[in-house]
């Protein structure tokens, strides 16, 4: 029987939903199973002595703030989520799933009138405010937290910052991509001081996480 206090536990945060499934199944083909996640349970915290493992669920958006204050070493969060939070860890490894993009978006034939302050709705603040102060670009942002493409079709803003996946919600509703801002995919990410305390358990899943990433 493993003693639990010889071994340096990994703490891992991943996030609920279809992405969390997924990511946990690649750690599982990775060599870092869990059985009793997949259980119908109420537990909280999953663990695997033997593998050195310790598995919970959070809310996608804060699986970086976990990471970030210690309660977790590891995470699995969207490059959108990192790229708006400006969360200080590691980004350890593309994890390629979970991909979309960040972009801007607008009426069909959208054209800005520079002499205007571009009207920008989204809920990806920080994301829209760098990406348009790069460009000089002078903007109104309008903090939506939900049906951002409704924005420019009822006149709130000209258009928005938002993510795309298949594009269909937008053509449905007579918008189009105007700019991509970054391409979009989970990410692992690492507490900044356990990399430095549990470097080799954190470097060995990376790397087997690489290596079944196709």
């Amino acid at each position: 029987m493993t003693d639990t206090k010889k071994v340096k536990m990994v703490n891992i945060a991943l996030p609920k939903g279809r992405l969390g499934d997924k990511v946990y199944d690649m750690f599982e083909k990775a060599g870092f199973e869990c059985p009793s996640i997949k259980e119908k349970n109420r537990k909280l915290v999953f663990e695997n002595p033997d593998a050195g493992v310790r598995y919970f669920w959070v809310k996608p958006s804060d699986v970086a703030i976990y990471v970030e204050r210690g309660a977790a070493d590891i995470g699995v969060v969207g490059k959108d989520i990192l790229m708006e939070a400006r969360s200080n860890v590691y980004e350890l490894l593309d994890l390629n799933v979970g991909k979309c993009r960040m972009a801007v978006a607008g009426p069909e034939g959208f054209r800005y009138d520079r002499d205007n302050e571009l009207r920008v709705a989204t809920k990806f603040v920080n994301v829209a405010r760098e990406f348009y102060a790069a460009s000089g670009t002078d903007i109104d942002i309008i903090h939506l937290n939900g049906s951002i493409e409704l924005a420019p079709i009822l006149g709130l803003s000209d258009v928005i910052v938002d993510l795309v996946e298949t594009g269909t919600t937008l053509r449905e509703n007579h918008l189009e991509v105007v700019e991509e801002i970054a391409k979009i995919s989970a990410r692992l990410i690492a507490n900044k001081s356990s990399f430095k305390f549990k470097t080799k358990q954190i470097e060995t899943i990376t790397q087997k996480l690489e290596e079944i990433i196709e």
